[in-house]
């Protein structure tokens, strides 16, 4: 007669092996998936700083305050790309439990959809500056172009987090895949073994 006890046991510790090979995997492509993001971001942010200074100076009118505020715009998205990118590059995926992994995962997913909620506010606070430069002839140049530099970043930016979430988002639905082969009742549990 054979001892289940041992076995099932050996087939815990493999299983437990595979699964944490397979969840360093898991998480070193999240964090190469956040450093293409925010290379993306840096690089948007990096061409407007660039062209900006030249096309304030070839400018006037609310085109000049349009190409401005897209200079201070990118100084701020180009901090974060690189703060961003620096805690990518730092962060450690070996070692993460099922449970850490799954809570990093969701925390890149929800800060995304968050994003695009306040790139929606942006958008909308640039048509408010183009609708009050209509009553408010002293400053109709600087908000027409600060409000046009508003609509035009924060729809770049809700492009850009909406499609960054869906990578993320298809990405999360691999970490469940790990899973799929252990099953827990409340009589014991059911380890699935493909060949």
């Amino acid at each position: 007669m054979i001892k289940t006890g041992p076995i099932v046991f050996l087939i815990l510790i493999s299983l437990n092996t595979i699964n944490a090979q397979n969840l360093d995997g898991f998480n070193k492509e999240r964090l190469s998936l956040n450093k293409k993001g925010m290379l993306v971001l840096g690089s948007w942010a990096a061409a407007n700083i660039a062209l900006s200074p030249i096309l304030v100076s070839s400018s006037s009118g609310s085109e000049k305050y349009f190409h401005q505020m897209n200079g201070y715009w990118n100084g701020v998205n180009l901090v974060i790309a690189g703060l961003g990118y620096y805690n990518a590059l730092k962060a450690d995926p070996n070692g993460l439990s099922m449970s850490q992994s799954l809570k990093e995962q969701q925390k890149i997913e929800n800060a995304l959809l968050f994003n695009a909620g306040l790139d929606l506010a942006y958008i909308a606070g640039g048509f408010f500056l183009q609708e009050r430069a209509k009553n408010n002839i002293a400053n109709a140049d600087r908000l027409q172009g600060f409000g046009q530099s508003l609509v035009l970043q924060g729809g770049f930016l809700f492009i850009f987090d909406i499609g960054y979430y869906l990578v993320q988002k298809n990405h999360g639905g691999k970490l469940f895949s790990l899973v799929d082969n252990l099953a827990i009742h409340p009589s014991g549990f059911r380890l699935v073994w493909e060949i």
